[in-house]
């Protein structure tokens, strides 16, 4: 009896130690209380423009998630992350829920270059201001679903639109992409592991405002 039972608890931790292993949680907002305001202890301010930073840890639908809101400003937020190995774990998670979308952004194009919702992945490559790679999943506002461009503001973004319009405003939505692959069908080559995860929420080129709440974010395996 104690051998077996002694067995079924190496299986339940060499499968809960695999299972780990196929997950690396970038963040699910569980740290920070509920109520913190503005950019999250461990995450890190943009150096450009003037960001309002209208951000709130809340209690949504049942799960904790950070909460975003912009009225005329361009609002973005990022973590360094380490031991996301891509090869392992190539597919990005998260989850959201848009409540209102910039009025005419259009990811594609420069001066209406606003999305309610972002999920940037990052290579830094120095100098890091105008060499590294960025992929931008976003919520586009008129870019239809499936638009993969270069942002006209700065040729180190791509955008890949994972969502366009109204249709699904007010849904908890769960996304995933394999970014191995959207990296190597955008650059070419295999890419390193990524440097750092951001998430933003734009609406000073359109003049207009958003909402939007993103959950947990993370890396697995497919």
């Amino acid at each position: 009896m104690r051998r077996t039972a002694a067995l079924t608890l190496v299986v339940l931790l060499t499968a809960a130690s695999a299972g780990a292993a196929n997950r690396v949680v970038i963040e699910d907002w569980r740290a920070h209380p509920v109520g913190t305001r503005g950019i999250p202890p461990g995450w890190q301010s943009q150096n450009w423009g003037s960001p309002a930073y209208d951000f709130t840890v809340v209690d949504h639908g049942g799960q904790r998630t950070l909460h975003l809101r912009s009225r005329n400003d361009s609002s973005t937020i990022s973590k360094e992350v380490k031991g996301v190995p891509l090869k392992e774990t190539p597919v990005l998670e998260w989850r959201w829920k848009v409540i209102a979308l910039p009025e005419g952004g259009n990811s594609c194009k420069k001066a209406t270059d606003d999305q309610v919702a972002q999920v940037y992945v990052t290579w830094p490559r120095f100098p890091t201001a105008v060499r590294s790679r960025i992929i931008g999943y976003v919520w586009d506002t008129t870019a239809p679903v499936g638009t993969v461009c270069k942002s006209e503001k700065t040729g180190m973004v791509t955008y890949i639109v994972i969502r366009s319009g109204s249709k699904d405003l007010g849904t908890w939505l769960t996304e995933s992409r394999d970014v191995r692959a959207d990296f190597t069908k955008i650059y070419g080559e295999e890419p390193e592991d990524p440097g750092a995860i951001s998430i933003a929420i734009d609406t000073n080129d359109t003049r207009s405002k958003a909402e939007a709440y993103v959950g947990p974010i993370l890396f697995r395996a497919p």
